[in-house]
């Protein structure tokens, strides 16, 4: 209904009831022979007309009747007062005198019938809302200001499929009330108790400025329910309009690890980038997008994208246009294995600095393809340090993996091939060459959450290749701020360490993703598979050789640079093409897991 006939429905709803009103204060108070003659209906017209010109001034007809509240009825019982006021003064300068009494019982009997009018409009819509069949009877975790406005939205609006019941919070002083009609029972501790008593079918957590460590026993007693867990959009979507209240959200993977984001020294990251001109291998991949998202906070003068895959780059660069910084955005297409390429591009922008995220980084792929891994992570590696050396770049960070410690895998050993060259790299270069080592990371390509989502989605089974698989994980934006701090930490030939937190095992974040999906492992169950060829139980991020305990910086740590000598590397290099895929795998592996540590200062061939 437009706002020009909402009003003109009041005004004549109103008038009736002023009338009404009026009216019957004469007969309470046994006011005679003054009912119905020419004194009444002038003193009706003030009353009336005082009753528009406060209705007007505390523009009480563009309320939203449907959402009316305490408020609302402040707002009423200010818009009477002012008219009853009014209408005593005008009274008083017409006839001289002020009907007190029949003012008074005519304020009351407004309140009640305009009051009573306005709330009915409320009251109509609650009902229509509970009328409605097949919704979700839904426990709204934390009844502060955030729960009660996504309550408020779900009982207003008629096409969500939720229906709030019950609210949970752990304040005391609440316990035991009801909030927009709906009860506070008990603390999140009972979550699971107060679910099976309410028949609850769906939980919502509404409570965005808790610690994350604390979210996460929350999320755990929502675990223990088997019932599908949605959390609300950030405030800050909510503020600027991205997302609506009913618009939930599925519990992320990152919200499970419980771990806190990381702050960072931004005046050192930004001494390093601001103004400067940084270049990003692997630009349209998982990290090496999320570090050009991180750099261009930090206003670069210019920023090049370099990319094997050009959709991936187009993708990442148009998303960075969208930003509108004045940072120069330069898209390149080019292969790290292509030695010359890589010169070219490297003298021709003259980078400050260089991040090099790009990298064959999927185990199994590799170990049927161990050429390709050598080609692009180890040779394409020392292609793109090479061309540092030679464009005299301040600061080369390569992002490397946990599988390069004691690997067991083709990928594993290809990256420590590559941490050993940059070692031996900055020995005989005036660039810093700095390595970061991190395991696993949420949500990247190939990562295990996306394949889990997508097999629930498909009904299951979810499939883990092992029960006692251990991984650590890191969410990517997360590892990629701590890879640009390491870069401005970054003295020469460290390979730094970021802390991931406390170890996972694969079939446990299985389950999470099935229950709070909403189903049980009955529903959607879990088949192992058996360990692929190169993967271990468990990862490490240092070995015993290499390991500093202090950390240089909260979350990274410093470990012990170790190199083989960089004669027995080249000449797997030199070699690497005429071995069979078998041999060439063992003679890496055996190569990689040496505890032979050199120092010497050779030059890279």
């Amino acid at each position: 209904m437009t706002y020009r006939k909402r009003f003109g429905l009041f005004a004549v709803i109103d008038s009736i009831i002023i009338i009404a009103a009026f009216s019957a204060s004469f007969i309470i108070v046994d006011v005679q022979g003054i009912l119905f003659n020419n004194v009444f209906w002038v003193s009706a017209s003030i009353i009336l007309i005082s009753y528009q010109m406060s209705t007007i001034f505390f523009r009480m007809n563009r309320k939203a009747w449907e959402y009316a509240s305490i408020g609302e009825l402040k707002n009423i019982v200010k818009t009477l007062t002012a008219a009853i006021v009014l209408n005593g003064a005008i009274q008083l300068i017409i006839f001289s005198y002020v009907q007190y009494r029949v003012l008074f019982v005519t304020w009351v009997l407004m309140i009640l019938g305009i009051g009573g009018a306005r709330f009915y409009w409320r009251f109509k819509k609650d009902k229509e809302f509970k009328q409605i069949k097949d919704k979700k009877k839904t426990m709204i975790v934390g009844a502060g200001s955030a729960g009660m406005m996504l309550a408020r939205q779900l009982l207003q609006n008629r096409e969500c499929d939720l229906k709030p019941v019950v609210f949970v919070d752990d304040d005391p002083h609440k316990k035991g009330l009801d909030i927009l009609s709906l009860p506070v029972t008990g603390g999140t501790s009972s979550i699971p108790v107060i679910a099976r008593l309410y028949n609850i079918e769906r939980i919502v957590i509404t409570i965005p400025s808790l610690e994350r460590e604390k979210l996460q026993q929350i999320y755990m007693s929502c675990l223990k329910t088997n019932i599908k867990t949605q959390v609300l959009p950030m405030i800050e979507d909510l503020v600027t309009g991205k997302l609506s209240v009913s618009q939930l959200q599925d519990v992320s993977p990152e919200d499970l690890l419980g771990r806190e984001q990381v702050k960072l020294n931004d005046e050192d990251i930004q001494g390093g980038i601001a103004g400067k001109v940084i270049l990003v291998t692997g630009a349209g991949g998982s990290i090496g997008s999320e570090l050009c998202r991180q750099i261009i906070k930090y206003k670069p003068a210019t920023l090049i994208l370099v990319g094997h895959g050009e959709n991936s780059i187009y993708h990442i660069s148009m998303e960075l246009h969208k930003e509108k910084v004045e940072t120069e955005l330069i898209t390149v297409i080019a292969d790290i294995q292509d030695r010359d390429r890589m010169h070219e591009v490297v003298i021709k922008h003259r980078p400050n600095q260089i991040y090099h995220a790009a990298a064959h980084k999927h185990v199994p792929l590799m170990e049927d393809n161990p050429h390709e891994a050598v080609k692009n992570n180890t040779l394409g590696s020392l292609n793109v340090a090479e061309a540092a050396d030679a464009a005299n770049v301040e600061t080369f960070v390569m992002v490397s993996t946990d599988k390069a410690v004691n690997p067991t895998s083709v990928m594993g050993a290809s990256k420590r091939l590559a941490e050993m060259l940059i070692y031996h790299m900055n020995q005989r270069s005036s660039t810093i060459f700095t390595v970061v080592r991190f395991g696993n990371v949420l949500g990247s390509n190939g990562s295990v959450i996306p394949l889990f989502k997508k097999q629930i989605e498909e009904g299951g089974p979810v499939t883990v290749t092992h029960p006692e698989m251990i991984r650590y994980f890191m969410t990517i934006p997360e590892a990629s701020r701590l890879v640009l701090q390491a870069g401005a930490l970054a003295r020469g030939g460290e390979t730094f360490v970021l802390d991931m937190g406390n170890p996972v095992k694969i079939v446990d974040l299985a389950k999470n993703l099935i229950h709070l999906s909403g189903y049980t492992e009955d529903e959607i169950p879990i088949r192992f598979t058996g360990m692929r060829a190169g993967e271990k139980l468990y990862e490490e991020l240092l070995n015993s050789e290499e390991v500093h305990e202090e950390q240089v910086f909260p979350k990274i740590y410093l470990g012990k640079a170790i190199a083989l000598p960089l004669v027995e590397i080249e000449h797997l290099l030199q070699q690497f093409n005429n071995q069979e895929n078998n041999e060439l795998r063992d003679i890496m592996l055996n190569l990689t897991n040496r505890k032979i540590i050199s120092n010497e200062r050779m030059p890279i061939a």
